[in-house]
């Protein structure tokens, strides 16, 4: 699936530390398979920063939805559990992130809905009324958020090209931190994917997905200490 990001920036790289908290589906990097939402966004969050904004362009292998490694909570549609689980994370007593989900997909609580959330949250209006207001002017809208490192290299940006599969590499290495120091695969995962070493593995420039898996391995293991 082709998906888009909308900023003030182009995209080369997500820092999940750096994402805003207290979102649709809290912490996370977000994307859509409209792009004229992206572009919208992107004009707003462009206008704000005094620049022209900028759609980044992503294929998401949607394999992700069936992967047991991951954790994935899908709303087809608006309805009361993705009403309730955006109230969870909209709520912003705390920045804490209010789920420990990998991927959520759903419909987009955008201004429009927003406000109708907060004449529901202040006692304006009934769930019922809300849901009336909002079947009245459906509009489409689609997000995935990629809340966690792991479920980041189900997202990879287009146009990249690697002479050899990436992914298969990073399997291998995953596989070995686990063996060799007795570490869960979400732990080991994690290690990996947030390593500067997979940082210069995923860079085209770097050249570095051309040496051999071991050579890898060890740049990491030095890296990481261990």
């Amino acid at each position: 699936m082709q998906v888009f990001h909308g900023s003030y920036t182009e995209i080369d790289a997500i820092d999940l530390s750096k994402c805003q908290s207290n979102k649709d589906f809290g912490r996370g990097f977000y994307v859509t398979k409209f792009k004229k939402q992206a572009e919208e966004w992107a004009e707003i969050i462009g206008k704000v920063n005094n620049t022209v904004g900028v759609v980044t362009e992503f294929t998401f292998y949607e394999i992700a939805f069936a992967e047991e490694s991951l954790k994935v909570l899908r709303f087809s549609e608006y309805g009361n559990d993705w009403f309730d689980f955006i109230i969870l994370n909209r709520n912003q007593e705390t920045t804490e992130q209010k789920h420990n989900y990998d991927i959520i997909e759903g419909p987009v609580a955008d201004d429009k809905v927003q406000r109708r959330i907060n004449r529901y949250l202040e006692g304006e209006i009934s769930r019922e009324e809300f849901f009336e207001q909002l079947t009245k002017h459906p509009e489409p809208s689609h997000q995935i958020c990629f809340c966690t490192v792991n479920s980041l290299r189900m997202l990879k940006k287009k146009n990249y090209k690697a002479i050899i599969n990436i992914e298969d590499i990073s399997e291998i290495i995953v596989g070995k931190l686990i063996a060799d120091f007795n570490i869960d695969e979400q732990t080991a995962t994690d290690k990996f994917f947030s390593s500067k070493t997979f940082s210069k593995l995923s860079d085209n420039e770097s050249k570095l997905f051309e040496k051999d898996w071991n050579e890898i391995y060890n740049m990491l293991l030095i890296e990481l200490n261990l």
